[in-house]
């Protein structure tokens, strides 16, 4: 319960929007928003995209939580939902993150200063695996659980067409704690100013979900926009509980299917010769 909280957004061009999509998870949405609770910095509001096609109540006592109800047609519709939401709001810093994560108390003003700081940029954080939700769990000890990298930062693999997570399954040692330039920032977080949306504009629906993050990555940077990874910014990820966890038919499916769609639009020829033959042969 978050008894007796009442953050201050009163000033929304300056404060964060936070934009989630859930997607019958109620249970993992309702973690999300309780670690929103102790923030050093509450000049925020989150807006919740429920897709769901049966929807239930979502528990909060927070007064900076908005619910929007909207028909399932994808991941990167139920952020644009939010976002236009959030726009007509007043917002002008943005914050899109998958519902299966959490934060700590500097979450807010860390993504806050990190976009004042990178204006006009898509930026990444350094994301963790929640403890529990390693992919390799058999090798890690106890003390490492939490401190294993996800994320931090991305690049794209142009040969074979797939984006990759720099320090993914690394136990954290200071060695990504640097703020750099990079090619791919993950969905799973992704902060921004009101003149990002201007420029590049919204998220391409036509992906529904996986592969709208490395399209945005790759509109950005073709408008000569910057991408960035800081390590001030920090959540953890429960990973691919929304599709029904790492490797679900779901997840599989529309990976396959977007790699497919982002590598006719963006990659060389050779590449997208290579991906088109593996698509027709399953693989």
């Amino acid at each position: 319960m978050l008894e007796n909280y009442s953050p201050d957004y009163s000033n929304n061009m300056d404060g964060l929007a936070i934009i989630t999509v859930n997607y019958k998870n109620y249970a993992v949405t309702e973690a999300f928003l309780q670690s929103f609770k102790k923030q050093s910095d509450r000049q925020f509001k989150i807006f919740i995209i429920d897709l769901s096609p049966e929807t239930q109540e979502i528990a909060s006592e927070m007064d900076s939580t908005e619910v929007i109800r909207a028909e399932n047609k994808g991941y990167a519709y139920g952020l644009n939902v939010g976002l236009r939401t959030a726009l007509d709001a007043g917002y002008n810093n943005f914050a899109c993150m998958n519902n299966d994560t959490e934060v700590g108390e500097n979450y807010v003003k860390n993504a806050r200063d990190t976009i004042k700081n990178h204006p006009l940029s898509l930026i990444g954080g350094k994301i963790y695996y929640y403890a529990g939700y390693e992919y390799h769990k058999e090798r890690y000890s106890k003390t490492d659980l939490g401190n294993v990298i996800w994320y931090a930062g991305g690049i794209i693999d142009w040969k074979n067409v797939f984006t990759r997570h720099v320090g993914v399954d690394e136990i954290d040692t200071g060695q990504y704690d640097e703020v750099r330039q990079i090619e791919f920032v993950t969905g799973c977080l992704m902060m921004f100013d009101a003149s990002f949306l201007r420029t590049v504009g919204m998220l391409d629906e036509t992906y529904f979900m996986y592969y709208e993050d490395a399209d945005w990555s790759m509109r950005a940077q073709r408008a000569g926009l910057k991408l960035y990874y800081d390590p001030q910014v920090v959540i953890w990820h429960k990973n691919a509980q929304s599709t029904g966890g790492a490797g679900s038919d779901m997840h599989i499916r529309y990976q396959k299917k977007n790699r497919l769609k982002f590598s006719l639009r963006y990659a060389p020829l050779r590449a997208k010769l290579h991906v088109v033959k593996n698509h027709l042969m399953g693989r």
